[in-house]
C-alpha cells in the first residue's frame, strides 16, 4: 500500500514517466511465425509488449515487430536468447520516422463493424454481435475458420487461434479480440 501511494505521489509532482511518455524500441523478425513465438514468449515472462507492423523502410522479411520498453530491453533479450528466438535487429524508436504502423483499422459501415487486423478482416452485425463477415489473408485455414465462426455471436464461436494455426489465424484472432472489445464498450 506504501508503495501505491509514494507511487501516485511522485506521478503527480513528475517525477515518474506515463507509460505513453516511456522510450519504446522494435524488435525485427526475419519471419512472422518467429515474432508470434517470440510475443508468446514475452508474455508468459511478464512483459506487456505489442505486436505491431514495422515501418516500410524497416522490414526485412516479415511484416510484424514487437514494440516494447527499452527499460527492459536486457531481460527481454535474455528472454529470448533462452526461447531460441533470434530477431534480426533490436531498434530504439528515437523518432517519427521509426513509429510503427498500427496493425489493427476499423470502419463503421453503420449496422455493421469491420475489425482490419493486418491482412484479416471480422464484420460483425453492431446489434447483434453476429459475425457476417471474414477476409482476407491467403492461408489454407481461412475457408475452415470462417465455417466454423461465421453466423454466430462474437460469444458463441470459437476463438481463431483455437481453429486456425497460420499467421492469418494469429491475426484473425487480434481482430476478433478488438470486435469483442468494441462490442462491451458499445
Amino acid at each position: 500500500m506504501k508503495e501505491k501511494i509514494l507511487y501516485f505521489i511522485n506521478r503527480f509532482i513528475g517525477n515518474i514517466k506515463k507509460e505513453t511518455d516511456v522510450d519504446r524500441g522494435l524488435i525485427l523478425f526475419e519471419e512472422t511465425s518467429e515474432a508470434i513465438r517470440a510475443e508468446t514468449s514475452l508474455i508468459k515472462a511478464g512483459y506487456r509488449v505489442r505486436m505491431v507492423a514495422p515501418p516500410y523502410h524497416l522490414r526485412k522479411g516479415c511484416d510484424l515487430s514487437i514494440e516494447f520498453n527499452l527499460m527492459e530491453q536486457l531481460g527481454i533479450e535474455r528472454i529470448l536468447r533462452e526461447a531460441g528466438d533470434n530477431p534480426i535487429d533490436v531498434i530504439p524508436i528515437s523518432d517519427d520516422t521509426l513509429k510503427p504502423v498500427e496493425i489493427v483499422k476499423k470502419t463503421d459501415f453503420g449496422k455493421w463493424y469491420m475489425i482490419r487486423a493486418a491482412n484479416m478482416k471480422l464484420t460483425f452485425d453492431k446489434k447483434t454481435g453476429e459475425i457476417v463477415n471474414i477476409s482476407g489473408g491467403g492461408c489454407p485455414d481461412v475457408p475452415y475458420i470462417a465455417s466454423e465462426m461465421m453466423w454466430k455471436t462474437l460469444y458463441d464461436t470459437p476463438r481463431p487461434r483455437d481453429v486456425g494455426h497460420t499467421v492469418c489465424a494469429y491475426a484473425l484472432e487480434i481482430a476478433f479480440e478488438e470486435a469483442k472489445k468494441y462490442k462491451e464498450g458499445s
